[in-house]
């Protein structure tokens, strides 16, 4: 019979290490699937076990009717007044004033989020929306928190409700975006990494060598995790030409049914993918994208070396990331009034345009070099492992 003292020893190891386990807060916003989540779930893996990772939503945690009442309604709004969604947007989040104050924000919120700083007790704050991190960089300019807090920007731009000035460090999509922060707001560059917007350590490997020569051009069509977007208007044009096309409907259960009762043998509707090593096995099946421009999908499809088509933006953010990423070569519009399957035989038998992309291509990942799961989660381990890591004055009730 085994000495039953081993039994308390391996016991009291297990809760020293538990004792020991440090802890990362990730505060996106909304409880819907959206980017913020998407990025906060890839740092989590990234950081893998021994380090506990938690999800809060502010909004939720004062309010859960609120909470759903806003998703419901910017989902509406989106869809029924987007040019007033993109104007309020620009409004209230493009201005571009250094420091600007949304002291209605601070009015609502701050005694919430002392509340759960002070309770979550983190080790590491890492923020994937601008409306918690704005929140986080007020209690720091009041000396009220010295726990280290990182922006993760999930778009290709940073917008005015992003905590800045107080906030330890920032991981930015672009070097143009690093060039921002240190002019305008005065960062140190030691402050602001170029990870690009971090995508699942997934998509870092490739079967492509595997794939065997095929005759017909592949396509991955996306519309977010919801399925938004005119996706299928955009098909109607392309069922006789000859390219197949692989259709993320997401959450769509209406856009699924659709495309398959258009019975086309070159559309094939997907269902929702939570599986990002499946997404990684469909990316290097395709030779090109048709999305939106949101963050997390473009940076996806770049980090898979494909051409990205844009058929459509929802207004606000994905207007300004199309803006952007059209003016550095990243990704080319789709025309209306030429087809679609001609567009995409256009790129690929034209060698100039696909040296373009490929040149502006290889110039980005350069830039995001640093985004590597490796040394983003090297990084933040030695953050959490630096004794007052934080720039700053812990969260304070």
């Amino acid at each position: 019979m085994e000495n039953p003292s081993h039994y308390v020893f391996l016991i009291y190891i297990l809760f020293e290490r538990l004792m020991k386990m440090k802890k990362v807060l990730f505060l996106p916003l909304l409880r819907m699937p959206s980017g913020h989540h998407q990025v906060a779930d890839t740092i989590a893996e990234y950081l893998g076990e021994g380090i506990e990772c938690k999800k809060i939503d502010l909004l939720s945690e004062w309010n859960p009717l609120l909470e759903s009442v806003v998703t419901k309604t910017y989902l509406e709004w989106i869809h029924y007044m987007p040019e007033t969604y993109a104007w309020v947007y620009k409004q209230m989040a493009c201005k571009s004033k250094t420091n600007r104050s949304y002291k209605y924000y601070e009015f609502l919120f701050l005694k919430k989020m002392r509340k759960i700083v002070a309770e979550e007790n983190p080790d590491l704050i890492i923020c994937t929306h601008g409306f918690p991190s704005y929140i986080l960089n007020q209690l720091k300019n009041h000396k009220e928190c010295d726990i280290p807090v990182i922006n993760v920007y999930t778009d290709f731009f940073i917008n005015d409700v992003w905590g800045k000035s107080k906030i330890d460090y920032h991981f930015v999509p672009t070097e143009a975006a690093k060039k921002e922060l240190v002019k305008k707001h005065h960062l140190s560059e030691a402050r602001v990494l170029v990870t690009g917007i971090p995508v699942s350590r997934q998509f870092y490997r490739s079967n492509k060598a595997t794939e065997k020569k095929r005759n017909k051009i592949r396509v991955l069509v996306s519309g977010g995790s919801v399925g938004l977007g005119n996706i299928f208007g955009l098909l109607t044009q392309t069922r006789n030409d000859d390219i197949e096309y692989f259709v993320l409907c997401g959450k769509n259960k209406n856009l699924y049914e659709k495309i398959v009762n258009l019975n086309c043998n070159n559309i094939h509707p997907l269902s929702y993918i939570s599986s990002r090593e499946r997404m990684n096995d469909l990316y290097d099946t395709v030779d090109a994208v048709i999305t939106k421009p949101g963050g997390v999908t473009i940076s996806e499809a770049l980090k898979k070396e494909l051409p990205i088509f844009v058929h459509s933006a929802l207004p606000g953010q994905e207007e300004i990331n199309l803006k952007l990423l059209v003016e550095i070569g990243l990704v080319k519009i789709l025309e209306e009034k030429q087809s679609i399957g001609e567009q995409l035989n256009n790129h690929f038998s034209d060698p100039t345009l696909v040296d373009g992309f490929s040149h502006a291509l290889q110039q980005y990942l350069v830039e995001v070099s640093s985004g590597h799961p490796i040394t983003v989660s090297s990084f933040i381990h030695s953050l959490m492992d630096t004794p007052n890591a934080s720039l700053n004055g812990r969260c304070i009730l």
